[in-house]
């Protein structure tokens, strides 16, 4: 009987390259909010993935970028601390645009002494005789593996799941079989609810939004009631927020409850409001209140 593999997985990358839908599909549930806007991931999250012989557990980074502010030097700090302890790395690009800022951080990972895989990732959007020849810009690189892979339809991801389980050293089941990721509900929820924000929001209004959940308490008829406040920084952001006849905030409630309603498994009563916060993510008080310091 072969031994037990397990290990700690770092995916780093810069924003907006598909790092919370790779872990999101290895996990098998959404435990990371996905949008297409960068920097959607502000903290770590981790992400357990289970299997006959192994198991995985995943460090799901913000994106790698310069920060402009306080709440960006947290989020770098955060990717970066992923580093400590991992058996195994995996570094993200985009195959439809490699730039400047990959190389650097491919450049400073190759550095790193564990076994580490260049991932490829959305395949899917790019043509084969392109996809070839990026893949050959890497054939010298020093890493382990490159693998090509769309994250969002599945492609290649069985491959490089094989390819991860080899690099985990002997060692215990960490985790319960049955637990997906250490984020608490409350977590889940306000973050679901930020991601319908990032996803129905006009682009210079998402990264000025904090949620912050005020309750979370079930009724006598069984039904789960929610309170929770969007902050954002202008109160021209506010507006937009809200809409005409409040009509944007009901569609990000209405698509947030959903998703809640999924994840814990009954009827949801989600009341949300959303108050001005000038200049909350340079804010140390502010950051720790909506949990980032």
């Amino acid at each position: 009987m072969s031994a037990f593999r397990s290990g700690f997985v770092a995916i780093l990358g810069r924003p907006n390259v598909g790092k919370s839908t790779l872990m999101n599909s290895f996990v098998g549930e959404k435990v990371a909010i996905v949008s297409n806007k960068p920097q959607t991931t502000r903290n770590r999250i981790m992400g357990v993935a289970s299997g006959e012989g192994w198991q995985m557990v995943f460090l799901d980074t913000p994106g790698l970028h310069t920060p402009r502010t306080r709440l960006g030097e947290y989020m770098v700090k955060a990717a970066n601390d992923a580093l400590d302890g991992i058996d195994a790395l995996i570094v993200m690009v985009d195959g439809g645009f490699v730039g400047n800022m990959d190389r650097e951080i491919l450049q400073k990972m190759a550095q790193t002494r564990v076994k580490k895989a260049l991932v490829v990732n959305k395949i899917d959007t790019i043509p084969r005789a392109a996809l070839a020849s990026l893949l050959a810009t890497f054939n010298d690189a020093p890493y382990d593996a490159v693998v090509p892979v769309s994250a969002r339809n599945g492609d290649g991801m069985d491959e490089l799941r094989r390819l991860l389980v080899s690099f985990l050293p002997e060692g215990p089941r960490y985790f319960p079989e049955d637990m997906m990721t250490d984020q608490p509900e409350r977590v889940l929820c306000a973050e679901i609810i930020r991601e319908k924000a990032l996803r129905n929001l006009r682009d210079e209004v998402p990264h000025g939004i904090g949620v912050e959940m005020q309750s979370m308490a079930k009724l006598p008829s069984g039904v789960m009631e929610i309170h929770a406040t969007l902050y954002c920084e202008r109160e021209s952001h506010k507006r937009i927020i809200i809409g005409r006849q409040g009509a944007m905030l009901g569609k990000i409630g209405a698509e947030a409850r959903a998703d809640i309603e999924r994840l814990l498994g009954g009827q949801v009563l989600l009341k949300l409001w959303v108050k001005v916060r000038e200049d909350w993510r340079n804010r140390a008080d502010d950051l720790r209140t909506l949990g980032y310091e």
